[in-house]
Parts: C-alpha cells; structure tokens; sequence
C-alpha cells in the first residue's frame, strides 16, 4: 500500500497523551509514525493529505449501533452507512445477534463490512426481531443463560458484551427475572452487561404489576459487577436516571463509584433538559454511542415490512425527527458544556476499554492498525434540535470528513448525516 501523511491536523490522542499540530505517517496500512515529522521522516512515495484546521483522531468508536441489516427487519441499519461512510471506524452492535443469530450476523455482517464490527450479544433468543414491537418476546423463557454464555465464549473475538433492558413495561410485566439472567450471563461469561434505562414498551393493558419507574434504577444497580454499563442518562423517558420528581437518581453516583459505567447511548430518546440535569450534578458519561436505527434515521423501509412497522414514528414509543449520527451527538456534547477533550475520550480511548481491546483499537500508537478519523471543527453558530422541541444553540460543529480503516481511506458521504442548521 502506498504510504499516507496526514498532515498539519491537531492530532487528540487521549492514550498518548498527543494534543498538538503534527503529522500522522501510515504505512501498510498501520500507523509509521506520529509527530513533527521533517523530510527525512517522509518517504518518497508517500502520498499527503492536507488536514490543516481538521482534527485527526483515533478511529471513532460508536459503543451503540443497530446494523443486523435485514435480519432485525426495519430497525438494522447498513454497518458501513453508519461506520466508514459516517467517520466512524468501529461499531458495537447493541443486542442485534443472538445466541440463535450470532452465526448470520458474523457471516454476512460482521465480515462483509469495512467497518469493524462488534457485538454485545442480546441477553434474549430472539436478539432484535422487531422487539420494540412485541415485548412479548424479551420474556424469562425467552433467555437462555447457558446457550448464551457459550456462544459467547465461543465467538470472543467479536462478541464483547451483553445486552439487556430494564425498563418499565418489562418490569411490569417479569418484574427483575429478566434482569437476573442478563447479570448471570455477564458473571458467567466476565463480560460487561449494557444496561437499557427509560421505559421501551406501553405497560400491559391487564395482569401487569404497579411499578414505581424510580424503583427500576435501585433494584438493577443490586445485580451489576465493575465494568457493567449503564445506558441512556439523558433518556426523556421514565425509570432511568432522572427521577419523576426531575431530580438525579441518588444512587446514580454510587453506582459510578462502584466501578460501573455510563453510556450516552444518544437515539431519538435523547432530551437536552435531562442531559442537563444529570451534567449539572456532575455526572459525565464514560463513553458515546449513537444509537441510531431504522426506526429514528430516514432508510426506506425493507419490502414486506408489515404495515404498522412502516410508520412508526406516528405512535412509537422511540418517534423523531431529528437527524443525528456519532459525530453530531459529540457535538451535542460540547454544546452543554462538556470540552473537546472531554468528549474525544468517550469515543476513542474510553469506547476501547469499554469492548476490552485498549491494545488494538482507540489510539494512535505506532504500529497499529491505521483506523483514524478526520473531522473538520468550525466555529459559529448551529441550532439543533431533540425530538421533545428543545433548542440549544452550538458555537462549535464537528462533521465527519473521511476516516482511515486499517489504512484505506472513505470519505463521509453517508446519505442519513445530518445537515447543520445555521442559526
């Protein structure tokens, strides 16, 4: 391959400690060298790419994706529309495959694709089958620990973690037995569990049990371990990390002191008003995953797509309009108040130890395989917009300009990126 030199970009580099003007050198598509490099460093064949005012980055990583295409009817989006094509080097896979349909998700998604692509495996037999629909299928019987935990173990170098939901018509209906399997899974496997909070389906119309939704946050954090993640702290739906009173959940910090985690875990459920809330009691998430899928980003819909299913933003408990992707949701970050070098951790250095491969994905370190992402960093000002109307003005806008996957360069062309709105 010929050689590449991203030049005069701010590299960020968070696991070496790099923030200054600098030169990236890759080389057979791992990275040469990084730093003020002068002639004699350079090669002759090399080819350069003026990152002038860019920011050059470890490859992104989006702990939060939904890209079982296909498989999880409307909601499993492209992995390369949402990965190479958007800036993004890396996606977890949040709960698509199962323990049934891990096999199918390596074969024709995991290894077709350009992005690298991860899973956390569904706690569930029936992974993401249209579950948003039918609840039914997340049940107790629906779990099952040993087959999930060997296919786990079995398949370690993708799968590198559980997903599971505690939310309120799920604990309404199985109470915590749901949450007990996916925590059992996590001990017998010793792989973090990542925890969905804010209600996902209706309560049963008749046969349910009362729940208190400020309940579901205690009666969880009792059954996770160190390194468990939990999901959604800006969620403007209830049983998470606000409290009906509007308050933080008291025992949110105790949980983070307790060595658990914290993902933003953006999806249309992302509200500006509980983001500042859970901001303002100190409370920074560890990391930033996009959660986008079919149900809140602009794809057609599959052919066969059962009619209720074609339109769900009309009555679905996860309707919007607002378009979003990683990088929009980093700049979302900064604009409640969180620095830029705050923000990068979340989807470099923190993302790797999330998916326990801090020696191979999230940095720039020499010798690695050349993943990069390139954003451009403009000031002004931007509106944006959550899907509960809130408005924030953004004096900074980061968009995705092209990223390098182990040395091969796409550009961010992605069709579903949102488009700034000048204020």
């Amino acid at each position: 391959m010929q050689a590449l030199l991203l030049h005069g970009g701010r590299v960020i580099d968070p696991a070496n400690g790099i923030d200054e003007v600098c030169d990236v050198l890759v080389r057979d598509g791992r990275i040469a060298a990084v730093g003020r490099l002068q002639g004699g460093d350079v090669p002759g064949d090399v080819e350069r790419v003026d990152c002038s005012g860019r920011l050059v980055l470890p490859g992104l990583i989006d702990t939060h994706s939904h890209v079982y295409q296909y498989v999880t009817g409307r909601f499993g989006l492209n992995a390369d529309l949402c990965g190479v094509h958007s800036g993004v080097t890396t996606l977890v896979d949040q709960g698509g495959a199962s323990c049934m349909t891990l096999p199918g998700f390596r074969k024709h998604v995991i290894e077709p694709s350009h992005s690298r692509v991860l899973s956390f495996i569904s706690a569930y037999l029936v992974g993401g089958l249209e579950g948003h629909f039918y609840p039914q299928l997340y049940r107790p019987d629906c779990a099952d620990i040993a087959a999930t935990v060997k296919a786990a173990k079995a398949n370690a170098d993708v799968v590198k973690g559980i997903k599971a939901h505690a939310e309120l018509g799920g604990f309404a209906r199985w109470g915590t037995e749901v949450m007990q399997k996916a925590a059992a899974i996590g001990e017998q496997t010793g792989l973090p569990v990542y925890i969905h909070f804010g209600q996902l389906w209706p309560e049963p119309e008749e046969g349910g049990m009362d729940v208190d939704p400020d309940s579901i946050f205690t009666q969880v954090v009792d059954l996770l371990k160190p390194r468990d993640v939990l999901a959604h702290p800006f969620s403007r739906h209830p049983g998470g990390f606000v409290e009906l009173n509007g308050e933080v959940h008291p025992l949110v910090r105790d949980a983070i002191e307790r060595g658990l985690k914290v993902d933003v875990g953006h999806g249309s459920h992302f509200s500006f008003k509980m983001a500042e809330k859970v901001l303002s009691a100190g409370i920074v998430p560890h990391t930033l995953g996009s959660d986008m899928h079919g149900y809140n980003t602009s794809v057609p819909a599959p052919a066969g797509t059962p009619e209720e299913h074609e339109h769900p933003d009309e009555e679905h408990m996860f309707k919007g309009t607002s378009r979003f992707s990683l990088v929009s949701a980093m700049t979302s970050m900064i604009a409640l108040g969180l620095s830029l070098e705050q923000v990068i951790p979340m989807v470099t250095v923190n993302a790797a130890r999330m998916v326990g491969m801090s020696d191979e994905i999230g940095s720039l370190g020499v010798g690695r395989v050349a993943d990069i992402s390139v954003l451009s960093d403009e000031s002004g000002r931007w509106l944006m917009r959550d899907n509960e109307g809130t408005e924030v003005i953004a004096e900074r806008m980061l968009q995705p300009v092209f990223c390098l996957r182990e040395g091969r360069r796409f550009d961010a062309t992605a069709s579903i990126l949102p488009i700034p709105e000048v204020a």
